[in-house]
């Protein structure tokens, strides 16, 4: 007899939820709208003012904290196993699926609502997505790519990657990803810092190659994202019309200053040179360690001269410039230190030579525009998704407020509340409003 499935997850509340008493953050602007209320309704928000509710209107007082756009990260691994040599290229996808919703889970907890994943065994990313799309889990919104694209042997080698090689295997590996619902395509130019013996200086793919994975995205009106390591393949990879990158561990002055001129998408991953002690904890051998550490300055000196070529203003489209994004490699709602992951790499940011309002931006509104988002989220602005988080402090003046977040919102749904109660009689909506 056929049954019904039940979603199991929270649904947006009936009717409109105030979110009272805050100071709304504008990442795009650089500016905060002190005192405002938000009215959050069919999971968007409907209106950013300085009147009060209605009395008796189902209200969260902010008291005084400051509310922005819920975090986005854009190279996310859910699935990948520690150490790496423990992967099992044969494993179940249901396994592969719990463990990624796991992870995922735990992002959406922390406040990132929105995941870019760039490499998933089984395709998890995909069925994870399927099961939020179903409503029979909670997990962030996921743009994924479904598995990379490897060369035989190369970077991606033993981590349940496709294996293709030549222009017309690229391109069909590449089409049956997107023919399986990928959003976009990633693959290894270069090898990286995780293997012994590999190099990331030269180029692991051919320019037919880079070429025939371009044009399978082209052909869904999508993009190529890039595992690249030196400046000389980013440059072959530029030619092939590849537009995102991710780590760029070793950049030139002259290659940073093309990506500027060609407004391609890059991705630091900083988190991967820099955090010895998480590595240690999750089984990373001593050689990758140490490896990591030894790349870290000069990953840190190429980023800086990324940001040195310019870096690009969402309020001039047509200027030249590096989008420069917030992503992990690790499971970006893993504990650090006394934060996660995703809040690490975008302190790491600031270090690189971002300012506090540009690394937000990287972790927000500029990530938007990279994974589909624009227009819909990455901001808090009438209209748009009610993805949303709160901080104590300004996240603007300094990026660390990033580190307490009590309150997470996701299209209209209350995730996490760990907002002290107003006290009895208080209504912090009925105080006089403030001023832009």
């Amino acid at each position: 007899m056929p049954t019904t499935t039940t979603a199991r997850r929270p649904v947006p509340r009936e009717g409109t939820l105030w979110l009272t008493g805050g100071h709304v953050v504008d990442v795009l602007g650089g500016t905060v709208r002190r005192n405002a209320n938000v009215a959050v309704a069919a999971g968007r928000i409907e209106k950013i003012t300085t009147e009060a509710p209605e009395p008796g209107a189902q209200r969260v007082d902010l008291g005084g904290r400051y509310l922005l756009p819920g975090l986005i990260s854009v190279h996310t691994h859910l699935s990948v196993v520690y150490p790496f040599s423990a992967t099992d290229e044969a494993e179940s996808p249901g396994l592969t699926a719990m463990r990624a919703l796991s992870r995922a889970q735990d992002a959406l907890h922390a406040g990132v609502t929105s995941i870019r994943c760039v490499h998933e065994q089984n395709r998890a990313d995909l069925l994870v997505r399927t099961g939020v799309e179903q409503g029979w889990v909670d997990a962030p919104r996921i743009i994924g790519a479904g598995r990379a694209v490897s060369t035989t042997g190369g970077h991606g080698h033993g981590s349940a990657c496709s294996y293709a090689d030549g222009h017309d295997g690229f391109l069909r590996a590449a089409r049956t990803e997107l023919a399986a619902g990928a959003d976009l395509i990633k693959v290894f130019i270069t090898g990286g810092i995780a293997h012994e013996g590999e190099s990331f200086t030269g180029a692991q793919m051919t320019l037919e190659e880079m070429r025939g994975v371009v044009r399978a995205a082209e052909e869904h009106g999508t993009y190529v994202t890039a595992h690249a390591g030196s400046g000389s393949a980013i440059r072959e990879a530029l030619a092939a019309g590849v537009r995102g990158y991710e780590h760029a561990y070793e950049l030139d002055d002259a290659t940073a200053k093309e990506m500027a001129e060609r407004r391609v998408f890059l991705t630091p991953t900083l988190c991967v040179t820099r955090c010895p002690d998480w590595m240690a904890e999750h089984s990373f051998s001593e050689w990758q360690i140490q490896r990591a550490l030894e790349v870290g300055p000069g990953h840190l000196a190429s980023i800086r001269r990324a940001v040195a070529a310019g870096i690009a203003d969402p309020r001039d489209p047509g200027a030249p410039g590096i989008t420069m994004l917030a992503g992990t490699d690790y499971p970006p709602g893993e504990p650090i230190e006394d934060t996660v992951v995703a809040v690490r790499e975008m302190e790491f940011l600031t270090e690189a030579g971002l300012s506090p309002e540009q690394a937000l931006r990287a972790g927000t509104s500029d990530a938007a525009r990279l994974v589909g988002l624009h227009g819909k989220a990455g901001a808090v602005e009438e209209g748009l998704l009610a993805d949303l988080i709160v901080t104590d402090r300004d996240p603007l003046s300094d990026l660390s407020a990033l580190r307490r977040i009590p309150f997470v919102m996701q299209g209209g749904r209350v995730v996490r509340d760990d907002l002290p109660a107003a006290p009895a009689g208080r209504a912090a909506a009925d105080a006089p409003g403030g001023t832009l």
